[in-house]
């Protein structure tokens, strides 16, 4: 029987501020921050205080509440303007992940159907909180359509952190396992670092570990190795935006363990709400993939651990539909054609 991890909700609103764990310090420290102003929050999503694509997405919305609380005319064309400001300031801070300019869009049209700059920010917290909710329902459906499509499966390798860090709820990805894990499921789960910023080490191994679950931890490079001595049934894995087509950015390194499973004959399932879904795009080929500071592949932990050379580091990469088995969403499992299944429910969406 797991037990729930010694963690709070990653983001809280609390009236005036937001109150978020530093993933940065993770997990020597587990340290809870104040943020109150809207620089504050695009600070935190570019340092990866705040990261995961939902949970990016609730602190983006609750961004644009201070903002409008911060906002000091009451005139409604005033409000407005500074409202846009906002908005796209935070959406801004990081470009790949669609659900921060999604749960962003969505506050501040909410905002904008107000009657006055002071009804404003009422609207806009309103609709931020119904994000949260939304996000922590669509993480409990998620892990219950995962549990069936993975029955019988009891050793799943996954890749970054999707889990209650990353998210509203239990997690995408880890909402699978941890749906297993509470139905009395046995199961076991390999955890890549996720170099260079050892999201899968620093945060996924302490998360499963804190709720009892098995986790055994390897490096990226490791999980070839891994397939082939028999230690994988599944892959499953989050992500950050998905086109029409079915090719999917998530964290740097899925689309290695994604060709991996496909020469093991491993099934690699990708985990993500709706909201993650972009229809505006046709193909990964459209994909903005965020480029992140050198530093991070030139020192770890804090220690120089590599010459003065250039470097190229991408946050994210796209791996293509064709090596993806199935999408686990909140609206059931999606299954190729992807361009047929993406745009089915879609549409049932939007009806």
């Amino acid at each position: 029987m797991t037990q729930e991890p010694a963690l709070r909700c990653s983001v809280e609103w609390l009236g005036d501020h937001i109150e978020v764990i530093d993933q940065t310090l993770l997990p020597e420290q587990q340290q809870y921050r104040r943020i109150d102003t809207v620089d504050g929050v695009v600070d935190a999503i570019r340092r990866m205080v705040v990261r995961g694509a939902p949970t990016i997405g609730a602190c983006g919305a609750f961004g644009v509440v201070l903002g409008l609380q911060h906002t000091v005319s009451s005139d409604l064309p005033s409000a407005i303007a500074s409202l846009e400001i906002v908005a796209d300031t935070i959406v801004a801070a990081r470009p790949t992940a669609v659900d921060l300019p999604w749960a962003v869009r969505r506050t501040a049209a909410a905002a904008r159907s107000a009657a006055s700059g002071k009804e404003m920010a009422a609207r806009a917290e309103k609709e931020a909180l119904a994000i949260q909710a939304e996000g922590r329902e669509s993480c409990r459906l998620i892990g219950e359509y995962g549990r069936g499509e993975l029955a019988g499966v009891t050793k799943i390798l996954t890749h970054c952190n999707t889990g209650r860090l990353a998210t509203s709820g239990w997690g995408t990805a880890l909402g699978v396992v941890y749906a297993k894990a509470t139905a009395g499921e046995p199961i076991e789960v390999l955890v890549s670092e996720t170099r260079p910023l050892l999201q899968g080490a620093r945060l996924t191994a302490w998360e499963l570990s804190a709720a009892g679950i098995p986790v055994t931890l390897i490096t990226d490079s490791m999980s070839g190795a891994a397939m082939a001595a028999g230690r994988v049934e599944a892959v499953v894995v989050g992500c950050d935006r998905v086109t029409r087509n079915g090719d999917t950015a998530n964290k740097i390194g899925t689309y290695t363990h994604a060709v991996l499973a496909r020469a093991h004959g491993i099934p690699f399932y990708v985990a993500g709400p709706l909201t993650t879904f972009d229809p505006d795009i046709n193909s990964g080929a459209e994909i903005v993939i965020e480029q992140r500071p050198a530093s991070e592949v030139l020192s770890c932990g804090g220690y120089r651990t590599a010459a003065s050379v250039p470097v190229w580091n991408p946050a994210f990469d796209v791996t293509p539909a064709d090596l993806i088995t199935a999408f686990i969403t909140d609206r059931g499992i999606l299954r190729p054609p992807f361009v047929e299944s993406i745009a089915r429910v879609l549409e049932e969406v939007r009806v």
